[in-house]
Order: C-alpha cells, then sequence, then structure tokens
C-alpha cells in the first residue's frame, strides 16, 4: 500500500491499520532519531510483531489479532521490514494483508499528515 492509498482510507471501517513496532515506539515514548516525529497513525490498532511470531497455530494468530474474517489489513512499522514479516504471518492465518512499505519513516517525514500519540 502507498502512502496516497493509506492517507485517502484512513477512518476506513473496511482497513485495520496495524503498527506492529513495539509499545513505545506505538505510544511515541522511544523512536529512531531519524524520524522527524514519533507516535503512531491515526486509528491504528498496536500487536507487535514479538507477540504475534510468537502464536503457534494459525487459531492463535486469529485469537491474537482479534479481527472477523474477511477483515483487510495494512501493517506498517518503521520502514516495511517487520510489517513484511507480519504481513506473512497474517496472509497465512487467512487473512487479507498488505504491508505499508514506506511505514513510520516516511509517514513522520511529512508534517501534514496526522499523528497520534
Amino acid at each position: 500500500m502507498t502512502r496516497e492509498e493509506l492517507v485517502s482510507r484512513l477512518g476506513d471501517p473496511g482497513l485495520v491499520v496495524l503498527d506492529v513496532r513495539s509499545e513505545g515506539e506505538y505510544t511515541g515514548t522511544v523512536g529512531y532519531p531519524c524520524d522527524a516525529r514519533q507516535g503512531h497513525l491515526p486509528g491504528a490498532r498496536h500487536l507487535d510483531l514479538g507477540e504475534l511470531l510468537g502464536c503457534a497455530s494459525v487459531e492463535e494468530v486469529r485469537g491474537r489479532v482479534g479481527l472477523p474474517e474477511g477483515a483487510e489489513i495494512v501493517a506498517y512499522c518503521h520502514s516495511g521490514s517487520r510489517s513484511a514479516t507480519a504481513v506473512s504471518v497474517l496472509r497465512a492465518a487467512g487473512y487479507e494483508a498488505r504491508n505499508y512499505g514506506g511505514s513510520w519513516h516516511e509517514w513522520s517525514a511529512d508534517p501534514a499528515l496526522p499523528v497520534e500519540s
């Protein structure tokens, strides 16, 4: 998913934005110095990639994510790597999942884009 598509779909009830960074990155209490701002995308849900990778079965993944069948998910992290892994796990569990490759690094660099913390 591109930044432009994500901007146009923020608030879309058919799209779940999933932040797979650490809790500190999500809340904005920690972050990378290369990012202009800290926090998370508006309305994003948080699920640390480590929690997702700790699941032993598809059922456990589905329980951890807690979304209904057919939910469309876009995952992001800091630079797209952790979220790419999350997308693979989510797809294996039957979700329609895509990666926002630009992730937080791209989003935080644009002061016109909204941020929550």
